[in-house]
């Protein structure tokens, strides 16, 4: 899953991009409004971490503009402002949540999670395609009933390998959703980390995530 964390103050945004990036999500930064909407506009974003003091176009005019140019992605309102009057202003301008700083970081992630399970495709806490399962809410991958040890990393490929069960997903999209804005596409990273998976997944010789010649990858089981 990949985020945008709209933010200026640079120290609560890194804070936020670090945490987030432990638990296995791709983030990106924001520091301005305008540069919210290019990236938004550039890139599929699954979430949008947005704060309402941004400099050069705030936070409510961000998400008024995006809503109207078609982002259907969840917003969540990062501010302050804790007024009844600018909560409901950030939720009518298009935002889903509304969180007020200061924050615990733990609140902030299971927001996240209740965001992301809220879209219209992924209305569970677990993913399954065969023996392969993802407990989201427990961050705990399982083969035939037992737990595998997943890097952040690797659990993030999974989910979104089983995401996408039984259709093939490019080395692209996988960038653009399992990595953030910095990924160097001329590496062979992905195909590392796919490598990784199978070899944990693959042990008892059944092949799971089968590569699709000149196309990509896809998960069948």
């Amino acid at each position: 899953m990949r985020i945008l964390i709209a933010e200026d103050e640079k120290k609560i945004a890194e804070f936020i991009r670090r945490g987030l990036k432990e638990e296995g999500y791709a983030a990106d930064l924001a520091h301005t409004g305008p540069d919210a909407l290019n990236l938004a506009a550039e890139n599929p974003y699954d979430l949008l971490l947005l704060d309402v003091m941004l400099p050069g176009l705030d936070g409510i005019a961000v998400c008024e503009r995006l809503r109207g140019e078609g982002f259907t992605a969840p917003i969540m309102m990062l501010t302050a402002k804790d007024r009844v009057e600018d909560k409901v202003k950030g939720l009518d301008s298009g935002a889903n949540d509304y969180l007020t700083k200061p924050f615990a970081f733990e609140e902030l992630l299971a927001r996240v999670r209740a965001l992301l399970r809220a879209k219209p495709a992924d209305p569970s806490t677990r993913l399954a395609a065969g023996p392969i399962e993802l407990d989201l809410a427990a961050h705990k991958a399982i083969l035939s009933g037992k737990t595998l040890e997943l890097s952040a990393k690797e659990f993030a490929l999974l989910e979104y390998l089983l995401r996408n069960s039984g259709r093939t997903v490019t080395r692209t999209m996988i960038a653009e959703h399992v990595w953030d804005i910095n990924f160097d596409t001329g590496t062979n990273v992905i195909d590392v980390y796919i490598n990784y998976l199978r070899r944990k997944l693959e042990k008892g010789g059944t092949r799971y995530i089968h590569t699709v010649r000149g196309k990509g990858y896809m998960l069948k089981a």
